[in-house]
């Protein structure tokens, strides 16, 4: 007879097995999510012994060591960070937009700060040091200086990134915040009276909750999956169809416009009407706020909102096929989900989330300059942009000059940048430079383009030399499966003294392959 454990039983036990906390939520988790069955009622919910150990085996061997097997000894296993949990890295004011393909604060942290170990032999960077990331993204490198007491400049063709980047490590009047904030959400619930969405919603949810408790049963129907006894393609069909007159119904009866007369824009093409009137109702109120730096960042809020109201599936946020304007089933969440027809509850989250995120970096961070420009890197004049904006930070850099440089350059032919934000750029009316971008997706991998982006990393660390002290430390992170770094690095007068090549854990759910990226450090050839 098979033995029957506890959810606190089974926590145990894994955790004596993996040699690792496994907390009672993790089993819950494997519940919910069908990888092990349920037996018995909430009261005393058990699982069953043989099939947690066929579930955790593969764990059983160190992943570290499956790792080093498939992509060489040479792997540092220090740099994975694999003790953190997300929370831990998005931490604080990191986590105030998406942004594809952005490094984890902690692999900064660990060249930035005054620590030693068997890897890192020196210190590069002390407090009152200044940094440079010409490829600020969403200011990563930024956020982390200032919290360690280091100065930093950030640069970036996007406009956008800029903006993001800027938001970060803005010191804000969170007073101001907090009470626009709680104007434009007031303004917005009135002006959600006058319409029927809100109604209509609920309606659904209401509907869709009766039929996924019929059809799709948690945690039974994601078990039975798991062991293939039901065909979740074919069965997902027959119950959209299914389900799909009562939404048709429910559309008609409280008038719900679905699609926008036009598709000339990002703007139209994504969102429902109704959510494009409150993109725009929302936005006309954050015009009226006349603090520019809480201007900024509540717009910052809208876009991360917007972002998520897109007319999409929730398993393809990230790449954008085709708008979604139906009930549909989901199968990331094993049931049928609905797309949104409301910034309302998005706006709530996010707008509280920001929030407490701010508040808490205000209280970690240290008293330093920072600033990203908006430019190209291969050519910009950093001290001028500088004297625009910041003319005392402008001075300490021609002073004191840039220690170093902390950065992860774009990875040949696999983000268009400008693009992942196209919703941003429509609603704030920003110029696109995606002509500028170096090794963007449209232009590909071919030999062409991999020459085209050496060039443009080379003129990138040429143009960054005139900023540097002489005896310069540049770490750039980066999966060179093309081995284009050498060349780089020459072009620029310039030697690679050192490699750390790191696992990267944390990728997304549908890529769970080894995969490492290095990190190059480069001093000045003399």
């Amino acid at each position: 007879m098979a033995e029957l454990l506890s959810i606190k039983e089974a926590s145990q036990w894994a955790t004596e097995y993996l040699d690792k906390n496994v907390t009672t939520s993790n089993i819950s988790y494997l519940i919910q999510y069908g990888r092990i069955k349920k037996i018995g009622d909430n009261g005393s919910t058990q699982v069953m012994k043989d099939e947690l150990i066929e579930y955790y085996k593969d764990q059983k061997s160190s992943r570290e060591e499956s790792w080093k097997d498939k992509l060489g000894d040479d792997l540092n296993w220090a740099l994975s960070f694999e003790q953190y949990k997300e929370a831990e890295t998005t931490k604080h004011v990191h986590r105030l937009h998406p942004y594809k393909g952005k490094f984890i604060p902690q692999l900064v942290e660990y060249f930035l700060d005054d620590h030693k170990d068997k890897f890192k032999k020196e210190v590069y960077f002390k407090p009152g040091d200044i940094v440079f990331d010409p490829f600020s993204g969403s200011g990563t490198t930024m956020v982390q200086a200032c919290e360690l007491g280091i100065h930093a400049v950030g640069n970036d063709v996007s406009a956008f990134n800029a903006l993001v980047g800027n938001c970060k490590v803005t010191k804000y009047n969170l007073a101001d915040i907090q009470v626009e904030i709680a104007r434009i959400s007031k303004s917005l619930k009135l002006f959600l009276l006058d319409h029927k969405t809100l109604d209509f919603e609920e309606r659904l949810l209401k509907e869709l909750y009766v039929f996924n408790n019929k059809f799709f049963p948690v945690p039974e129907y994601k078990y039975k999956i798991k062991r293939k006894e039901i065909d979740e393609k074919k069965y997902g069909e027959e119950k959209e169809k299914q389900f799909l007159p009562t939404f048709n119904k429910l559309v008609k009866e409280y008038g719900i416009k679905l699609r926008q007369d036009k598709e000339d824009s990002f703007l139209d093409k994504w969102y429902t009407q109704h959510i494009r009137d409150e993109i725009q109702f929302v936005f006309d109120e954050i015009k009226k706020i006349k603090n520019p730096d809480t201007k900024k960042i509540v717009s910052v809020i809208l876009s991360r909102t917007i972002r998520s109201c897109r007319a999409t599936t929730h398993a393809d946020l990230a790449t954008l096929l085709e708008p979604i304007t139906a009930t549909y089933y989901c199968g990331k969440h094993g049931k049928m989900c609905k797309p949104l027809f409301s910034i309302h509850k998005w706006w709530e989250t996010y707008s509280n989330d920001t929030l407490k995120r701010l508040v808490y970096y205000d209280k970690i961070r240290e008293n330093t300059f920072h600033t990203c420009l908006t430019g190209d890197s291969r050519n910009i004049d950093i001290i001028e942009g500088l004297k625009k904006i910041n003319p005392d930070f402008a001075k300490l850099v021609e002073k004191q000059r840039i220690k170093g440089i902390f950065s992860s350059p774009p990875y040949v032919g696999l983000i268009d940048y400008h693009e992942q934000h196209a919703y941003a750029y429509d609603l704030f009316g920003f110029e696109r430079k995606d002509n500028l971008e170096i090794g963007p997706l449209f232009k590909g991998q071919g030999k062409e383009a991999k020459q085209s982006y050496i060039q443009g990393l080379s003129d990138v660390l040429n143009n960054a030399k005139k900023y540097l002290v002489d005896d310069y430390d540049i770490f750039l992170v980066a999966n060179d499966k093309y081995n284009m770094y050498p060349t780089i690095a020459e072009n620029a007068g310039m030697l690679i003294v050192n490699q750390y090549k790191r696992p990267v854990l944390n990728r997304t759910e549908k890529d769970k392959a080894a995969y490492a990226e290095i990190i190059f450090h480069l001093k000045k050839k003399h």
